[in-house]
């Protein structure tokens, strides 16, 4: 049963405001007219209430007397349908464009970020011998073989030979320049270990003795005592050598030269600078 059908057939009491209106007329006429004008204007509204109801009624009525046969409700139905599967077909339309829409928002919002144009590069600089540079130009693949089939001389030119000549005479200048350039000198700071022979050995004559040994390259730096045992001290004082000139092996033969007060020097420490 359809839905007009069950509303065509439902029992409801349309006439309660025309039996509402009887009785209060019959109070009035009893009592005397005891309503306000707001009663007045509800009662007004009640009524055109009950004639809305009444019309519906008599149109639902009119509706279940000339339903449709079961061909055209089917045929209904089967529109009803078509019309759910094009709104899928159109949600579905929509979120790929909306997706699409979304992705093409990212890619602006990249080239925005990033600079409108892109200033060419500078043309590399290219240094003479002599201190100057020149402008270097860039050429394109197909330009430069043009260019170089314009280039090709068949029955040679005195120019090449005065460019060879350039050539040649500022690889020469610049051999020369480099050979007069003074290398990087490698030093050495070396921290030695002197020890004396006994606790009655003379310290402050064992430093003099040990500074007294002067080469080129060498420099002496600071120097302490420091306790060995029984009473007696070692000399500890740091130089720094040119490795060219000086090595460990010279300076313990010079040191150990001062037998008097020396017996032996060792390397405590050695570090390149």
């Amino acid at each position: 049963m359809s839905a007009v059908d069950f509303l065509a057939q439902e029992k409801i009491w349309f006439e309660k405001p025309r039996y509402d209106e009887a009785e209060r007329r019959f109070y009035e006429r009893v009592n005397g007219p005891s309503q306000t004008t707001q009663d007045v204007g509800a009662n007004t509204i009640l009524q055109d209430i009950a004639r809305a109801r009444e019309n519906i009624q008599k149109s639902l009525a009119g509706r279940s007397s000339s339903s449709s046969s079961p061909a055209d409700q089917g045929e209904i139905i089967c529109r009803i349908k078509s019309l759910e599967l094009e709104n899928h077909s159109l949600h579905k339309v929509v979120e790929d464009l909306r997706a699409a829409l979304s992705k093409l928002e990212c890619r602006v919002a990249v080239l925005e970020k990033s600079p409108a144009a892109v200033t060419p590069a500078p043309a590399p600089s290219v240094p003479y011998t002599n201190g100057t540079t020149v402008q270097q130009k860039t050429i394109n693949p197909a330009e430069e073989e043009e260019d170089d089939d314009d280039d090709i001389d068949l029955f040679g030119s005195d120019e090449d030979e005065e460019a060879e000549k350039l050539k040649e005479q500022r690889l020469k200048e610049y051999a020369e320049k480099k050979a007069k350039k003074p290398g990087v000198i490698a030093k050495s700071s070396i921290l030695l270990d002197v020890k004396p022979w006994d606790d009655e050995t003379d310290m402050v004559k064992l430093e003099e003795c040990v500074r007294s040994v002067q080469a080129d390259g060498l420099l002496w730096g600071t120097s302490k005592l420091v306790p060995v045992g029984y009473g007696i001290k070692k000399l500890q004082i740091a130089c720094v050598v040119e490795d060219d000139k000086v090595g460990t092996d010279m300076l313990e033969e010079e040191i150990t030269k001062f037998e008097d007060y020396i017996q032996s020097v060792d390397v405590a420490a050695f570090n390149k600078i």
